[in-house]
């Protein structure tokens, strides 16, 4: 796989980006440092991102992401909602990296629960960040061809999607 730096790309033109962004089953997440992560995750995503679909009208697009039977779907709408695309991917490749991901978020919330050490935080969040950047990767790839992502927007989406599959 590329790495992190391999994957950035020119700062994105006005419509090469999401503006809107909906989780239509998201809920309330178990924890409150994984309802923070997606809240920060999706003002990120909004703020900042690179996302053009190949082979539709140019932007800005609106996302609604979700897990339907077991597979990640990215419905792609123009700015006023209407649907323009829907991918679907399978969520086989990602499971090893959600059920990390998961492990380490309940970890940390163990570490500071328990007043842990900040050397021990540090290094939950190293492993967090080093998930991140594998899952951003991997969604890369899995979408080459059909949407093209900067990195950031993948850390993102990301992080996003192991909160969708969190409620499964």
């Amino acid at each position: 796989m590329p790495s992190a730096a391999a994957l950035r790309v020119a700062p994105p033109a006005a419509t090469a980006r999401l503006v809107r962004l909906e989780l239509p089953d998201a809920s309330p997440l178990l924890s409150a440092y994984a309802e923070a992560d997606r809240r920060q995750a999706v003002a990120d995503l909004l703020a900042d991102n690179v996302f053009a679909p190949v082979g539709l009208p140019a932007g800005p697009y609106g996302l609604h992401l979700a897990v339907r039977d077991g597979r990640l779907l990215f419905d792609i709408r123009d700015a006023e909602d209407a649907p323009l695309h829907a991918l679907v991917l399978a969520l086989g490749p990602f499971r090893r990296l959600i059920k990390d991901y998961h492990m380490v978020v309940a970890s940390h919330e163990q570490v500071v629960a328990e007043g842990g050490h900040e050397a021990r935080i540090q290094a939950i969040d190293m492993g967090r960040r080093g998930l991140h950047n594998e899952g951003a990767e991997l969604l890369v790839a899995r979408l080459d061809g059909r949407v093209t992502l900067d990195f950031e927007t993948a850390r993102r989406l990301f992080t996003l999607v192991c909160a969708l599959h969190q409620r499964i």
